[in-house]
């Protein structure tokens, strides 16, 4: 059976919509739920650091000092659900129009490009450039060893979830 140039056209225009369109949903869902994962496992389960306890000001062993980054904590965590819930909103825009298919496993790469990109930015701005706290903080820790491996995970989550949405791009450019 052969097909028309104008319905191959019509095929590669979908694919690379299927492709493209999950990119800004997949990458602000992957920013907002890396920073749950920051602030619920970092913050609160773990309690290796809050917002501000490098910062000198706040420590996390006065009544004070915890008082204030639970509330930079809670403000932390208020922008990760506004960037969680913008990204629902762009995707839920962008499949309301049912003439083509978002692509799941370039959906799942650009969510992972977004959870590394937030490691990196969070991890150079606040960590390095900052310093207003640390991945691992306390006596006895190699504070810039955890930290460089929070930027390594974040540059690997990049890149993997960067070549899992390439993997699924079915056009040529």
């Amino acid at each position: 059976m052969a097909f028309s140039a104008s319905h191959t056209r019509t095929v590669d225009r979908a694919a690379h919509e299927a492709f493209t369109r999950p990119r800004a949903p997949g990458i602000l869902l992957g920013i907002g739920l890396g920073g749950f994962v920051d602030g619920i496992l970092l913050h609160q389960i773990l309690q290796w650091h809050h917002m501000l306890t490098s910062e000198g000001s706040y420590p996390k062993t006065t009544v004070a000092g915890l008082e204030t980054n639970t509330l930079w904590d809670g403000l932390f965590h208020a922008a990760t659900w506004v960037t969680v819930a913008l990204g629902i909103y762009i995707l839920w825009r962008r499949t309301t129009d049912w003439r083509w298919a978002i692509s799941g496993r370039a959906f799942v790469g650009w969510l992972l490009v977004g959870w590394g990109l937030f490691n990196l930015v969070e991890g150079v701005v606040d960590h390095h450039i900052l310093t207003i706290h640390h991945v691992r903080e306390g006596a006895n820790v190699n504070e810039t060893a955890w930290d460089l491996a929070f930027l390594a995970i974040g540059a690997l989550l990049v890149l993997g979830g960067w070549l899992l949405a390439r993997s699924d791009e079915r056009f040529s450019d």
